[in-house]
Order: structure tokens, then C-alpha cells, then sequence
């Protein structure tokens, strides 16, 4: 993806089961992803469309760096599937087996897992009421809205509601209305989880500043965490989305997602 043309964004398209993004490459170059841009490349009619738009730049702290996009010109701090697919791209390009890469997150760390599959510690949980944040001190396990749903942080707040049938949930209607929620300042992407076997969760998901999505990474790390402090589960879960599986695993040095990665096409976006 290198830039030869000032008048062409070149990029990427990738996705993570079925949550897809636009990669852009800003190492050795001025950054020129604004937040309109992002909006007019999010545009599944006018633009290329994703759900989130990764761009990666130089560090001196780590391999690489990456600053993630919605699709409304917000910003994320974390976005597992796109960072496992990065990652994917990374070493395949290189070479190497494992990468470390710096997020507002926080340093998380990659490696390839065999098998096609790439695995990425999204870091610990963030279990306080302050560090998730909500908008007052409150017991983060069973939060007073209807439906008892959990908040977790994962380096972007999580609301995850627990149901006996995740497929019967109106998704649009209900995951737009607790993005507002006032208890979350910053609004929160919002989980509906159902239990379909042990240690396996059937989950849908919607997106802070996106919608509904195929899938999301730090939404399958929020819940396995949600499920395994309820006790609902053990610490290392399947989690089945729409797009496809997530194997999570919730250990001492944080919470790891493994999964596939697919590579679309290349682009250039004429400024």
C-alpha cells in the first residue's frame, strides 16, 4: 500500500468475520485520515463502506501503531477484529510470528496461532464503575436497567444483556437506545448473549458509532467476561456471532481473542 500519488489514498479491505474495515497505511507518510473523510469513505453507497476505518503508523514504542475509526468520524481506542487482521497483515509481510502493537488501549500483543489464525491479549478487563466509565459509582455486574446487563471496558465500554434467546432480540431498535443510555457517558456498544452450550454463547452485537455488525472483537471479550463473572461460564468460551466463531480466552495477563482474517481487495481513494 505504498503512496506514490498525493492525489490517492491507497488501502486495504479486510474483515474479520464479516466485520470489515478499510486499512490505511499513514508509516512514513503525513497523516490524512480527518474525521470527514472517514465518513465519506464509510458511505457503503458513495464511499467503500466499512465498519471501521484502522490506519497504521509508526512508533517508536512498538512495531506498529493503530488509531481506529467508526463509521459516524468518531474515534475507537480498541477494535479486536481489526487489530487481529492488521496483525495477520503484518507478519505476513515480515515474516513474523508475533508483533507488538500500540493502541490508546494500551500495548497489546500478536501471534500467529497456526492454522490460518491469528491471536491478539486485548489487555485485562476494565471491571470499575470509573474505568469502564459510567456516569456514577455503581456494581457493574448487574446494572439497574431492565434486563440486569453487565458493563465491562475493554479499552471502550461494554453493555452486555444476558437472554434466553439472543436471535429474538430486536437488535436495531434496542442496541440504538442503550448506546445513549445516560449511564454511559462516552455511550456504549451494546451485547445480547444467550448460552447454547457449555462454555459456548450465541452473541449479536451493536456498535458504538456503527450499528449492527457481523462481529466485534472487544464486544466477544466484554462478553466472556460478563459470562464468566456471572458465572455463567468458565473463562474460556466459543463465541458464536453472525459472522462466524471467536475462541476467547480470559487468562492472568489478559483477555486473548483468537480467530480467522480475510484479506477483500486493494484501493485508492481519489481526494
Amino acid at each position: 500500500m505504498a503512496q506514490t500519488d498525493q492525489t490517492f489514498l491507497p488501502f486495504r479491505k479486510m474483515h474479520g468475520l464479516g466485520n470489515d474495515f478499510v486499512v490505511m497505511d499513514e508509516r512514513g507518510t503525513t497523516p490524512r485520515v480527518t474525521a470527514a473523510l472517514a465518513r465519506a469513505i464509510a458511505d457503503r453507497h458513495r464511499g467503500v463502506g466499512f465498519d471501521q476505518l484502522a490506519v497504521i503508523s509508526d512508533t517508536p514504542d512498538a512495531d506498529l501503531h493503530l488509531t481506529f475509526w467508526n463509521s459516524d468520524g468518531t474515534t475507537a481506542a480498541a477494535c479486536g477484529n481489526a487489530t487481529r487482521c492488521i496483525a495477520r497483515l503484518v507478519m505476513d509481510q515480515t515474516g513474523q510470528r508475533d508483533l507488538t502493537i500500540t493502541t490508546e488501549r494500551g500495548t497489546l500483543k500478536a501471534i500467529d496461532a497456526g492454522h490460518g489464525l491469528t491471536s491478539v491479549n486485548m489487555g485485562q478487563p476494565q471491571l470499575d464503575w470509573h474505568e469502564i466509565p459510567l456516569a456514577e459509582q455503581i456494581d457493574t455486574l448487574q446494572l439497574p436497567i431492565d434486563g440486569s446487563p453487565t458493563a465491562t471496558g475493554m479499552g471502550n465500554p461494554h453493555c452486555t444483556f444476558f437472554v434466553d434467546d439472543a436471535e429474538a432480540v430486536d437488535l436495531a431498535m434496542r442496541g440504538a437506545l442503550i448506546e445513549h443510555h445516560p449511564l454511559f457517558p462516552q455511550r456504549t456498544n451494546v451485547q445480547f448473549a444467550s448460552l447454547i452450550g457449555p462454555d459456548h454463547l450465541r452473541m449479536r452485537v451493536w456498535e458504538r458509532g456503527v450499528g449492527v455488525t457481523l462481529a466485534s472483537g472487544s464486544s466477544s471479550c466484554a462478553t466472556a467476561v460478563a459470562a464468566a463473572r456471572r458465572g455463567l461460564t468458565g473463562r474460556k468460551v466459543t463465541i458464536t456471532l453472525d459472522g462466524g466463531d471467536l475462541a476467547i480466552d480470559w487468562r492472568d495477563d489478559g483477555v486473548w481473542m483468537t480467530g480467522t482474517t480475510a484479506y477483500v481487495f486493494d484501493g485508492q481513494w481519489r481526494l
